[in-house]
Formats: structure tokens, C-alpha cells, sequence
């Protein structure tokens, strides 16, 4: 499989440390992670932000491992905030886990099914 970043030069800026776009050839198996949400496997969900946005990038690398797959395969990354107060620990802590890795990245703050869940976090990985 090849991955590439793409980022058009008669387009806007980007506004992160993300390219505008993905290029994937060559790959022979796709993953589409549903929303991982903030809740630990006993359904614990952390009262601050920083803990829940640590857990479901643990829950998206949970399910990227029952793949046989890792941070490395993913292509695309949306994540689902609660409150825009938060982008800043969402983007720190982001940052911190991905490493050098750019997948595609969509961000939107919206209502999320549980009151209690500040982000959500849902993906696509290649292989």
C-alpha cells in the first residue's frame, strides 16, 4: 500500500499539522472504525476532558489492533467535540499520540449521544 499527503496549492491553507487530503493505492483491506466513544471496557467514562480524549484514542487503537492494524494504517480521522472550549487539549493530545503521522482530519463540535461524553472519535484505516 502506498499513502500519500495531499494538499492542493490553489486551495486554503490548512489550519494544522494535517495534510488537505489522503492519496491510498494499492491497499487490500480497509477498516471503518465506528465512533469510539470516551467509556473504558468496564463502561467507566473519565470526568475531564484529557482522560476521555486518552481513552478513545485507546479504544481506537483497541480496535486497530483486532485488525492487526495500528495508528500507522489510518487514512482518515473525525473527530466529534462537545464544546469548542476543548480543541486545544483535543489537538495536544492528538498530536501526542499520532506523532509524525498525518492522517486526513475533520474536527466538528456537535451534541453527542451521551450528556456525559465531551468527544467521540471515528476513522478509517487502510492496509
Amino acid at each position: 500500500m502506498r499513502w500519500r499527503p495531499v494538499t492542493a496549492v490553489d486551495g486554503p491553507a490548512v489550519q494544522g499539522s494535517y495534510p488537505g487530503a489522503v492519496e491510498v493505492a494499492g491497499a487490500s483491506r480497509w477498516l471503518f472504525l465506528s465512533g469510539q466513544i470516551p467509556a473504558d471496557p468496564a463502561g467507566a467514562v473519565a470526568p475531564d476532558f484529557e482522560g476521555q480524549c486518552r481513552q478513545v484514542w485507546a479504544n481506537v487503537e483497541a480496535q486497530l489492533r483486532a485488525a492487526d492494524m495500528t495508528l500507522d494504517n489510518l487514512v482518515k480521522v473525525t473527530t466529534y467535540l462537545a464544546d469548542r472550549n476543548d480543541a486545544a487539549v483535543n489537538r495536544a493530545v492528538r498530536l501526542e499520540v499520532l506523532g509524525d503521522r498525518q492522517p486526513a482530519l475533520t474536527v466538528i463540535v456537535t451534541g453527542l449521544f451521551e450528556p456525559g461524553w465531551r468527544v467521540e472519535i471515528e476513522a478509517i484505516a487502510a492496509a
